[in-house]
């Protein structure tokens, strides 16, 4: 899963609700999860058993989608 707002020049942005967004992609079934860098406010990089790799740009949100 990708969570975020794609700005004009790439960049991945954060969006409001982000724990809500989270769980409920877990609670989808979802393993892993993109979101933008400096939106969690914690250094935590699982929630609810699922990873979450921070990203700064849609280029390195499609190098980390692609590698796993």
């Amino acid at each position: 899963a990708i969570v975020g707002e794609i700005g004009l020049v790439g960049e991945l942005r954060g969006v409001r609700q982000l724990p809500q967004r989270l769980a409920e992609a877990a609670r989808l079934g979802f393993k892993r999860c993109l979101v933008p860098r400096g939106a969690l406010k914690s250094k935590e990089r699982s929630f609810d058993g699922m990873e979450i790799i921070p990203v700064r740009s849609v280029e390195e949100a499609l190098e980390a989608a692609l590698l796993k």
